[in-house]
């Protein structure tokens, strides 16, 4: 198995999940994850080089893109290994995000909705999205996430910062969201690996909540008083940027709660 990103924050928690179980490579760009005795890290950087040498000496059976950076190498690279995937029947498990559904604010978005993004962003998750959508369904996993949360966190980290700084925290009164966290999502990743699942998978809370009572609640939790909050309206009307799952649900002990996301946010 090869986690493409294994030094960001989704690809850490996955490799530091899935490494007990299964022969993990990774690869970093510039910081390494730790002292990698193993010799399982390799630093790559995929604006200046291909992905295709690395694939060739490693030969994966699955490959899990957490990758991030420039949009047109990371369009060109998972080109890459849709050939690779294709030649040799393997596996990738594409990352992408609820952004791919950020036209369509009226509803709740589920697994074979019909994608549809006006930013940058969710159009370049959309086109890698339809291009593995072409492919048979054992060759690939997409894996769309919402808002991600945690203790560990960078939108922990960054909330407390704002509020030591006292810098106000952009909140938005009007857009319904699900969430996750980053232990949740690598156990449910764990699951459909192990399964060996096929197609696409939301893998988000069951419920929904507006995003500022989202802040409110986990600022409560983390006991940072008298927050400045900054609300920011883009529409008169409540705005979902939610994916629920229906069609590719997983088990009951796989299944989580906003209010379960709080609480592992504000964990010590």
């Amino acid at each position: 198995m090869l986690i493409l990103g294994a030094s960001g924050f989704l690809g850490h928690s996955l490799y530091k999940e899935l490494s007990p179980y299964f022969d993990v490579y990774g690869t970093y760009r510039t910081d390494n994850l730790q002292n990698d005795k193993n010799k399982r890290l390799f630093q790559w950087d995929l604006e200046t080089e291909t992905v295709s040498i690395l694939l060739e000496e490693l030969q994966p059976d699955i490959i899990i893109s957490a990758l991030r950076g420039n949009f047109e190498a990371q369009i060109h690279t998972h080109f890459e290994i849709i050939a690779y995937i294709i030649e040799r029947q393997r596996k990738l498990i594409f990352l992408s995000s609820a952004n791919v559904f950020d036209t369509f604010t009226n509803y709740p978005s589920y697994e074979y909705d019909k994608t549809l993004s006006q930013s940058i962003y969710g159009r370049f998750k959309i086109k890698i999205e339809n291009a593995l959508l072409r492919l048979p369904n054992e060759l690939y996993n997409i894996v769309r996430l919402p808002m991600i949360y945690g203790h560990k966190s960078p939108r922990i980290r960054a909330l407390k910062l704002q509020h030591e700084l006292r810098e106000p925290i952009e909140v938005f009164p009007n857009v319904v969201i699900n969430a996750t966290t980053h232990d949740k999502f690598s156990q449910q990743l764990h699951y459909i690996i192990n399964r060996e699942l096929k197609g696409v998978f939301h893998l988000g809370s069951q419920n929904l909540i507006h995003h500022k009572e989202l802040i409110e609640d986990i600022l409560d939790g983390l006991k940072l008083e008298n927050p400045i909050l900054k609300n920011v309206y883009d529409s008169n009307d409540d705005r979902y940027i939610a994916v629920l799952p229906k069609d590719n649900l997983l088990p009951k002990n796989l299944q989580f709660t906003v209010e379960d996301v709080i609480q592992d946010s504000i964990k010590v």
